[in-house]
């Protein structure tokens, strides 16, 4: 962390673990990297650090080893955490059925000076910031160093469930700065506590660690609407993973079931039961911590959570540090209307059989023909100085509705040109119906090895769907992605896992780019694998 200040107090960690472990801790001699210590009864010590675990030693832990770290450290409270008194450090206890203590996780940790300045625009902002990341990432670190900036210039409360913020004992540690401290008796009440911080101590800003339960994020919505500054993390790492979670959702609206009329389900385009964002979120800014140095920010989360139930999810802004330091900022471009259909909250209305762009729609009770095998290669030619253009394709509407199959291309913005006689006609598309009963226009095209497509609902919604499989894989294959972000983004992700990240996951992206990341990984001796539904399938870079 280049230009970053670390204070652990580490001698106070090792002056509580038994002299043997302490003496083999020294004689590896990486202190910087040391994240926790693991003693479990009857097993063998264990050190964590940031690239790995390493044993400590042959020798198996006893009960006495244990009971010489309790001894050494505060109580343990209700959720099991004890600290230690004007540091940072954290052990917390497993314990057996009888209640007594067989384990403990020993953590490291470390007030880091300018984590935020890759944020400090954000945090000055005066907006509300949520924090999402996986354990160990630094999302406490992070809110830790918010605190004390915020603090020069605020009011700023911390509400400290398990004294992770500002350390254990009565004196907050001196990375909070001049922030004040509240802490909370019991992990079950730190919505009560976040309610009095407000009522009794007039902040201007309230920091809260663990967003957990349904009753807290309650509570952070009644605060941000008092027009307190919220800077807190919650559970999850992405955006879509909070969306979904019925206890947190509510932190960026929530999601509601809602019933259309026809007539608005008709200009849509969709069925008349869509998922639509309940309420205002509580938080103005969404941060998902990809890595300790690359953040993922959406800097309005109202219109992200709403473009992600309309299927085409807004990219958010990167922020990252480079090789020298240097803190880059990367905003992409906002994205147009969905290519491959209106969605129904989570759920595609066009091609429910998962079947990747370019393949026509495949009647469920109907094996598929020899014609409709055939993708449609003919919708693509380059032009003079190497450009690609856009064929027009000519479609024969069977049963179809023609008007709405030209209100379709409009919206995709594709040539497609709607024909009177199949013979003139480079693809068919008709209905579901028609195609079983053999109709003698779906024969015809059939002989004449013309691809077939299917639809199962005489809607602009399927024929989008159905235009966006005709056209895109072939434009995706001739486009030349050479300034393409999510590639840029992509090669931003393996320097940084060459440069000792264990693992970066790339946003959402489509089928063709996915495949161009994997080869990317490959090309570069690196792993990679494919995670999450479409359209919100992403991949995810690591090490082999």
């Amino acid at each position: 962390m280049t230009g970053h200040r670390i204070t652990d107090n580490l001698d106070a960690m090792l002056s509580v673990l038994p002299a043997e472990i302490t003496r083999q801790l020294e004689a590896i001699n990486r202190p910087d990297d040391l994240l926790e210590v693991i003693l479990d009864l009857g097993r063998i010590p264990t050190a964590r650090y940031v690239d790995g675990e390493q044993m400590l030693n042959q020798a198996e832990i006893t009960p006495a080893d244990i009971q010489y770290v309790v001894e050494h450290i505060g109580e343990f409270d209700t959720d099991n955490r004890a600290g230690m008194e004007r540091t940072l450090h954290r052990i917390s206890a497993i314990r057996n059925r009888r209640g007594h203590i067989v384990g403990l996780t020993c953590r490291v940790g470390r007030a880091v000076y300018g984590t935020t300045d890759i944020l400090q625009d954000l945090i000055e902002s005066g907006k509300s910031l949520l924090l999402l990341g996986r354990p160990g990432v630094g999302k406490t670190t992070m809110l830790r160093e918010a605190a004390r900036l915020l603090a020069e210039k605020k009011r700023v409360v911390i509400v400290d469930t398990s004294n992770e913020i500002g350390g254990d004992g009565d004196v907050p540690h001196p990375a909070v700065g001049r922030a004040r401290r509240m802490q909370v008796s019991t992990p079950s009440l730190q919505h009560e506590v976040m309610i009095e911080a407000v009522e009794n101590h007039n902040p201007e800003a309230i920091v809260i660690d663990e967003i957990g339960r349904e009753l807290e994020a309650e509570a952070a919505r009644t605060i941000a609407e008092r027009g307190v500054q919220l800077i807190g993390t919650a559970h999850g790492n992405t955006l879509e993973n909070l969306l979904i979670n019925p206890t947190l959702s509510d932190l960026v609206g929530g999601i509601e079931s809602v019933t259309l009329s026809d007539e608005e389900a008709r200009r849509r385009g969709t069925q008349k039961t869509v998922l639509e964002r309940r309420s205002p979120p509580t938080f103005d800014v969404l941060i998902e911590i990809q890595t300790r140095d690359r953040l993922a920010v959406h800097l309005d989360v109202a219109a992200a959570v709403d473009s992600l139930l309309r299927g085409y999810p807004q990219p958010p802004e990167l922020r990252y540090r480079d090789e020298r330091g240097e803190i880059r900022i990367e905003r992409a471009a906002p994205p147009a209307a969905s290519r491959t259909g209106t969605t129904q909250g989570f759920r595609r209305t066009g091609n429910g059989n998962g079947m990747e762009a370019g393949a026509p729609a495949r009647p469920p009770s109907e094996g598929r023909s020899r014609s409709m095998e055939q993708a449609p290669a003919r919708s693509v030619e380059v032009a003079e100085g190497g450009r690609t253009a856009i064929k027009p394709v000519r479609i024969y509407p069977y049963g179809v509705a023609r008007n709405r199959l030209v209100q379709a291309a409009k919206r995709l913005g594709v040539p497609a040109l709607v024909v009177n006689d199949v013979t003139e006609a480079d693809a068919l598309v008709t209905l579901r119906s028609y195609y079983r009963n053999r109709q003698r226009p779906v024969v015809d095209a059939e002989n004449r090895g013309m691809p077939i497509y299917v639809l199962r609902a005489n809607t602009v919604a399927q024929m989008q769907q159905f235009l966006s499989d005709m056209f895109s894989l072939a434009l995706d294959q001739s486009e030349d992605h050479s300034n393409d972000p999510a590639l840029k983004n992509t090669q931003a992700a393996i320097e940084a896992v060459l440069g000792g990240e264990r693992w970066v996951e790339l946003p959402p992206a489509s089928a063709y780019i996915r495949r161009v990341q994997h080869e990317m990984a490959r090309d570069a001796s690196l792993a990679s694998q494919s995670y999450g539904k479409e359209p919100y399938r992403r991949v995810r870079i690591f090490r082999d």
